[in-house]
């Protein structure tokens, strides 16, 4: 009897094992992609824009350009792009922690997006889950608390 106890024990152990192996982690970053971003990503790490030939990196918040021959890193684009409308520029996903390292390739494979003005950003998109709202006052189970709703069961009763 205590073999097979610990023969199932066993089985179970190698089991639940073999079970933890397949979960699967996924990688949805809604909430923190600007407003100004492409609609239609459910996760993206970096922004390539081909207008100023720069980086956004979504997680870090920072942009990467370049400044002469050395890439810059900082949080504020430099002076010379601030006029550049972050809404109406096409910006390509790339899914790459440092995509400025294969730049030259980058610049290349999506130089046909300079100059496009076609892209929806998450602020104007349709999709309710990737909508920006800045209403902060808003409630959403407004229909569910109304008043009003029990003259219309009480109607229904009578009839």
């Amino acid at each position: 009897m205590k073999k097979l106890i610990l023969v199932f024990g066993l089985m179970a152990g190698a089991f639940l094992v073999q079970d933890s192996a397949a979960q699967v982690n996924v990688n949805v970053n809604l909430g923190s992609q600007p407003a100004w971003g492409p609609t239609g990503y459910s996760y993206a790490q970096s922004y390539y824009l081909p207008d100023i030939d720069v980086y956004y990196n979504i997680p870090q918040k920072q942009w990467t350009y370049q400044d002469g021959n050395r890439w810059v890193t900082a949080h504020t684009l430099p002076a010379r792009y601030r006029a550049y409308d972050l809404y109406s520029g096409h910006k390509v996903v790339i899914n790459e922690a440092r995509p400025y390292l294969n730049h030259a390739k980058y610049r290349k494979q999506y130089a046909f997006y300079k100059g496009r003005h076609d892209q929806v950003a998450i602020r104007d998109g349709r999709d309710s889950k990737n909508r920006w709202d800045d209403r902060k006052d808003r409630k959403e189970d407004r229909h569910d608390s109304r008043k009003d709703r029990d003259r219309w069961e009480g109607n229904r009763r009578r009839g």
